[in-house]
């Protein structure tokens, strides 16, 4: 799993007990830990980046407000492929 992908684990891990969907992506996420942030973001379906689309921009925003600018930037990797 590539270090963006490892941060988004980080992140979900934080949501899955009161987000079912973010579980799930978690699960995928798990189960083909060695694909690409490019490969997970196409294969996740429209409901799942929706869901992930809002999970980052609250992360992305908390980690730069923290002065954590790598994590911030490593969410913005895969922020930038659900586009």
């Amino acid at each position: 799993m590539d270090q963006s992908l490892q941060y988004l684990h980080e992140v979900l891990s934080n949501y899955i007990e009161d987000n079912h969907a973010a579980y799930d992506i978690d699960q995928k996420m798990v189960a083909h830990n060695d694909q690409s942030e490019e490969s997970f973001v196409r294969n996740l379906s429209q409901e799942d980046t929706q869901m992930l689309r809002q999970i980052l921009e609250r992360e992305i925003h908390h980690a730069n407000k923290s002065g954590d600018h790598e994590r911030g930037y490593q969410l913005n990797e895969i922020n930038e492929l659900l586009y």
